[in-house]
């Protein structure tokens, strides 16, 4: 802090011997001035500095810049160099992933400038917001964008923007290798676009623990972020079109292999030592993999976004970084609550008489559940306030208090733990009166305790409160604004159909809509198809089994012998694998095409018992032009035959 002052100080002799001058970032910005209050500097190891000067246009903003010594911030100027190239890519050829692409210049050996991207938070901070175990939680990040946008549009347009910048990031951070990511170099704007920094580790030079890699995962894409997607702990039909759009945009990029091995080929003399010989080429190409088809990428992606779902090393990963950044925070820093946008005093809120939980309602948005009712009364005549709070922030508020206060100045907790299912209605009537009681022993507490910002923050109106202040409405289901209306019980199944050289080649992409089971579990859901007619049952196919899922997606071709060539359901793949299996039925001429049904049902593996059938489609080949791929929707229903 002391070498920071010091800094400035001949900082604000330049400005008053110069005048003004241009900002090496880019020669648009002409600043006059620093502004010392808010300038600060970064825990990380090479400890940036934090910048703000004050613009020479009155009417604009001080211009924020991030100052970087010890780093060759070269790598960071080809990185995003070649993201925004990607970028261009895919807006020629109509996808606009909403990527957030900023400035960055090398000043000198090790050093130079990085533009701040404003309304933005790091992943790190979104976290702890929750305790240091925040990086195991689903919920963080859509509570933080539910903060932020409390309009339902609002939100909506955020999660949007959340989905295809997300996406964006899966593919630019898996083919150039970026490592090193962690939640502290993974940041998220107030309007749902998600964007990476800090790009000291690319084309695969993952840190090491030992003989172990840092990096795990493919890339990361963790529970939390699936549950923006999704909008709630269970896959939608949002999810297939994050993985839908991140496999258009890892084979658009995939066309233009050569373009990036060219481009990246011409600075391997340029002294960047991760960028320094064939073999830092070789990462590139790997991941591009040209002598793929889409279809073999389309399923090769999918497995790779199932892998980083899974990777729980990358979550532990984000929990040792939160542990080795707590040293940095200071004692004075008091706990907040990760709902309420800002904070709220007895002052500028005004003494609380009297607290009633007056009612639970079942929600929908952003996920199934139960809300509470609060009436809170302020001693000015007549300012009554309703305000609805989850259990799990109720929960978060005895939690910081516990942080602030010792137990025996609070009233004891109800129990989270019940018997049964935690969401249904018994359970929410006997919350109603648990809570009750510790919120009118919380108000009648001490009065360090019952007037502190955290209690008067937690009983002011939010947003949310204020619109749904007199309304009842109806409730909608979260994923209600992607997912089309379902015409049938059974739901509908994606498919990619192609014919090319007598083979016919038949992807299944996702499935939505699925019915539950007769006792309201979720299905485990698997596909099964037959090409008819086939008296000798050759032509069996399966995909893998999806668990406990309505709307599962697979992404799948299984490689199977061709029609009258002996072949048997040993030669097929079981399941998924990384080897990305293919349906392909060989040796079929084009007029034997016209006579064939592909006959397709979907049923949940029930174990010992038997299958259940969950609903079927027949779909006659000649009622479609294979010409070129036909790609889209099917109704699942009793036996019958699919329209697309």
């Amino acid at each position: 802090q002391g070498i920071l002052r010091e800094g400035l100080e001949d900082v604000k002799q330049f400005f008053k011997a110069n005048g003004s001058c241009r900002l090496p970032l880019s020669p648009s910005l002409l600043v006059k001035g620093i502004v010392p209050r808010d300038c600060s500097y970064f825990n990380s190891n090479a400890v940036p500095l934090k910048l703000s000067f004050q613009n020479v246009d009155p009417l604009g903003e001080n211009i924020r810049v991030i100052f970087k010594c010890g780093d060759d911030l070269r790598q960071d100027m080809l990185t995003l160099q070649m993201i925004r190239i990607m970028n261009k890519i895919w807006v020629q050829e109509g996808l606009d992933m909403r990527m957030v692409i900023f400035r960055c210049f090398s000043t000198g050996r090790g050093r130079g400038m990085v533009e701040m991207i404003p309304n933005a938070e790091t992943l790190r901070k979104i976290q702890v917001e929750h305790g240091v175990t925040g990086s195991f939680k689903d919920r963080p990040l859509a509570d933080w964008l539910q903060k932020h946008n409390p309009e339902e549009d609002e939100y909506e347009k955020a999660v949007e923007n959340f989905i295809y910048s997300c996406a964006g990031c899966c593919v630019a951070t898996y083919v150039l290798g970026i490592c090193d990511r962690h939640n502290d170099n993974i940041m998220l704007k107030t309007t749902g676009h998600m964007f990476h920094i800090d790009f000291g580790r690319f084309l695969g030079h993952a840190q090491m623990f030992g003989n172990i890699k840092r990096d795990r995962a493919p890339f990361v894409f963790t529970s939390d972020m699936a549950y923006v997607i999704n909008g709630g702990d269970k896959p939608s039909s949002r999810f297939h079109d994050f993985v839908d759009l991140c496999c258009q945009a890892y084979n658009l990029i995939r066309k233009h292999t050569h373009l990036f091995l060219n481009l990246l080929g011409l600075m391997l003399s340029c002294g960047i030592p991760e960028l320094s010989d064939l073999e830092d080429l070789k990462y590139v190409y790997d991941a591009l993999r040209p002598q793929d088809s889409d279809a073999d990428a389309t399923t090769y992606f999918t497995r790779l976004i199932e892998s980083s779902l899974g990777s729980v090393a990358t979550k532990l990963n984000f929990f040792i970084h939160n542990l080795a950044q707590m040293k940095f925070t200071g004692s004075d820093v008091r706990p907040t609550l990760s709902f309420a946008p800002r904070t709220h005093t007895i002052k500028t809120s005004g003494r609380i008489r009297d607290v009633f939980l007056c009612r639970h309602e079942r929600v929908f948005n952003p996920s199934k559940g139960y809300t509470y009712v609060v009436k809170v009364q302020r001693e000015s005549p007549g300012e009554v306030a309703f305000v609805q709070r989850t259990f799990e922030e109720f929960q978060e508020l005895h939690n910081k208090l516990r942080l602030l206060f010792p137990s025996s100045l609070l009233p004891s907790f109800p129990s989270r733990f019940v018997i049964g299912r935690s969401r249904g209605e018994a359970v929410a009537e006997r919350r109603k009166e648990e809570l009750n009681g510790y919120i009118w022993h919380l108000i009648h507490a001490a009065p360090e305790v019952a007037e502190c910002d955290l209690i008067y923050t937690f009983f002011h109106p939010l947003p949310r409160d204020e619109k749904a202040a007199g309304t009842n409405p109806t409730p909608k289901p979260a994923d209600a604004t992607w997912a089309r209306p379902l015409g049938k019980v059974g739901g509908e199944v994606k498919l990619s159909i192609s014919y090319k050289n007598n083979k016919l080649f038949i992807m299944v992409m996702h499935i939505r809509g699925l019915p539950p089971l007769q006792d309201g579990n979720d299905p485990d859901p698997y596909v099964k198809t037959y090409l008819l007619p086939d008296p000798q049952k050759t032509t069996k196919r399966k995909t893998k089994v999806a668990r406990k899922t309505c709307n599962p997606t697979y992404n799948e071709m299984v490689r199977g012998m061709g029609m009258g060539m002996g072949g048997s359901e040993g030669a097929m793949a079981e399941g998924l694998s990384h080897s990305a299996p293919q349906l392909v039925y060989d040796g079929i001429p084009r007029g034997d095409l016209q006579q064939r049904e592909l006959r397709l049902s979907v049923l949940s593996e029930e174990g010992f018992w038997e299958n259940i059938l969950l609903g079927e489609v027949g779909i006659r080949l000649r009622d479609l032009d294979l010409a070129q791929e036909k790609m889209g929707w099917f109704a699942l229903g009793s036996r019958g035959h699919g329209t697309l």
